[in-house]
């Protein structure tokens, strides 16, 4: 069984308004039977924080296009995206670059 993992979770460019307005999350993910992907942290934050319109946030698995995702300052592409396996500390960031009008 994988132990739990202390990560940061960021939140900005009005995605920080699908988390009751705040940027920044230190959480504690759980321990589970496999190593905790960026896919499963998706799928623990819309079950666990997202408080309104998960469609803004989530398009099936991964996010909705438009969001960037980074990992301690590292674009997730690089990473392996949705595969990537989840470090302790790790800083993970959400950026909406769509805006509304």
């Amino acid at each position: 069984m994988a132990a739990g993992v202390d990560v940061s979770l960021e939140f900005s460019g009005g995605a920080e308004l699908l988390f009751d307005r705040v940027k920044k999350h230190d959480i504690s993910l759980p321990s589970q039977d496999k190593s905790w992907t960026l896919q499963c942290l998706l799928a623990w934050i819309r079950d666990n924080m997202l408080k309104e319109r998960p469609e803004l946030f989530m398009q099936g698995q991964t996010v909705r296009p438009g969001i960037l995702v980074l990992v301690n300052d590292a674009d997730w592409e690089l990473l392996g995206e949705l595969d990537y396996v989840i470090q302790p500390n790790d800083t993970i960031t959400f950026i909406s670059t769509l805006h509304g009008g």
